[in-house]
């Protein structure tokens, strides 16, 4: 066992140890002109700053055994001493005065409280979007550019709003989509949605760059509970066939490829925050030393990312795994017709949140053109068991959702919703979500005149007016009628 004063020593580029989690590790041959974090936990303990962005088992996995090594004294290890701003004293003072969670009437309340009480790193990383952010605020308009047409006269004393999401039951046509770093805004991470889903029966998709570990959030689960893999394909095809295979042995159901980032956007809002936590894995994952920590959380973490994914990589994928396949980040009709070609599962419509390409269309408005041409070059009508048609971003209410299931959607991917609700409230915030969106589902299926989700139609709604597009104005996407912190 080692003495925190023999690591004290080894706190140079020449020599550099740190601690995480009560082990020592030795990272000097990761150090290169960028690394001011290591730097400043050399010879200390770096679990604080380490923890919140990477997963328990990272620098483990990816440190190689020779670096690793071995406990330390506790009593002995220099204390790192974190010093409260008075921006923070008053961050915590709006976490204490936030209303309580019987306040809060929709998904954009989560957002509204989330924003005044996340620390401004997380909530930039979060929160950020490409460029202009136009796409962001497109997302959300353009399911305000669709209109219903309810049915009168039907009994709706019952309504039921589940459905089956790739062969798995879900209490509602809603999965929670793959959103990265959770313990940046919560300590427990993406165990709170874990949590929240087996309670309500939802389908959880397990990020690959969460903050948890994946065994964790795979241990987290209740037995039977459903979850999905959303996968960034690694250029080390064996650590990524590792993974793939390792979440098939797990249980997982279904494996979502993300195919919209070969190179992350320029999240500027992000990028402004010089995000610098890092530690060996960034490295190792990226194949790179020279990973660049000064453009934010996104660019941080996402240097491993394979930029030469290409279709015929699909038939490696399915040598490798049984689970279903599908392509999340399909933004037109002709790669959804490739997708279908190929035999795939399905396709999730999205452009990455408006994280990724400024200017991409809303996955809403992707699906009517999907729907329209796969109907006409092969025949297919939606909704389709043998493949699937996903949307996500910008939803926020039962009746985004349902205007995507009338137009062929099987289900919809929710994410910033439920990391503002955990970030905010943790886990009891997430099942608030679900609550709120199980009324909304029960209020307006009744309003629709659909008793069941198969009653849910194309012509139950407008879209005459969806692909007019108009530049939405630069604010929040729910203006001013949302929750506060009162001071």
């Amino acid at each position: 066992m080692l003495s925190g004063k023999t690591v004290a020593q080894h706190n140079s580029r020449e020599s550099c140890w740190i601690i995480v989690h009560g082990k020592v590790y030795d990272v000097t041959e990761f150090l290169d002109g960028g690394s001011k974090i290591i730097l400043k936990y050399a010879g200390k303990d770096a679990t604080q700053e380490y923890e919140p962005i990477h997963p328990p088992d990272a620098i483990t996995t990816n440190l190689p055994p020779e670096k690793h090594l071995g406990p330390v004294e506790p009593d002995t290890v220099e204390k790192v001493v974190v010093e409260i701003t008075d921006e923070e004293k008053a961050r915590q003072e709006r976490v204490s005065n936030r209303p309580s969670l019987e306040e809060i009437l929709n998904l954009h309340d989560f957002e509204n409280i989330a924003k005044q009480v996340l620390p401004e790193k997380a909530w930039a990383y979060y929160s950020s979007a490409s460029d202009d952010e136009m796409t962001l605020r497109e997302n959300h308009a353009a399911y305000h550019r669709i209109w219903f047409r309810p049915r009168i006269l039907r009994d709706v004393t019952n309504v039921d709003w589940s459905t089956t999401i790739l062969g798995h039951k879900s209490s509602m046509p809603v999965y929670i989509s793959a959103t990265a770093l959770g313990k940046l805004g919560h300590p427990d991470g993406e165990l709170n949605l874990t949590r929240a889903a087996a309670k309500h029966n939802i389908i959880q998709m397990i990020p690959t760059l969460a903050s948890c570990s994946f065994d964790e959030i795979l241990d987290a689960a209740q037995p039977g509970q459903v979850q999905f893999f959303q996968l960034y394909v690694n250029k080390d095809r064996a650590i990524t066939k590792k993974l793939v295979q390792h979440a098939e042995s797990r249980g997982v159901k279904a494996l979502f490829i993300t195919v919209d980032a070969p190179q992350l956007g320029r999240r500027e809002k992000d990028m402004r925050m010089k995000f610098e936590a890092e530690d060996p894995s960034v490295v190792s994952k990226s194949g790179s030393e020279g990973v660049d920590r000064s453009q934010g959380a996104a660019r941080a973490i996402s240097g491993f990312i394979d930029t030469s994914l290409n279709w015929n990589d699909l038939h490696w994928f399915k040598s490798i795994t049984k689970m279903p396949l599908i392509l999340k980040g399909v933004q037109c009709w002709e790669d959804a017709l490739e997708a279908y070609d190929f035999g795939v599962a399905g396709v999730v419509l999205s452009n990455h949140g408006g994280r990724q390409l400024d200017f991409a269309r809303s996955g809403i408005e992707i699906l009517v053109e999907v729907v329209t041409k796969l109907k006409e070059k092969r025949g297919l009508t939606f909704p389709n068991e043998k493949f699937s048609l996903f949307v996500d971003g910008g939803v926020r209410r039962a009746t985004d959702v349902l205007k995507a299931i009338a137009l062929g959607a099987t289900a919809v991917g929710v994410g910033r919703p439920f990391l503002y609700a955990f970030s905010a409230y943790g886990t009891e915030g997430v099942e608030k979500a679900f609550e709120i969106l199980h009324d909304e589902f029960q209020m307006n299926m009744r309003l629709l005149g659909a008793r069941n989700l198969k009653e849910v139609v194309p012509e139950m709604v407008d879209v005459s007016n969806l692909q007019s597009h108009v530049v939405v104005p630069r604010d929040d996407l729910y203006g001013n009628n949302c929750a506060s912190v009162s001071l």
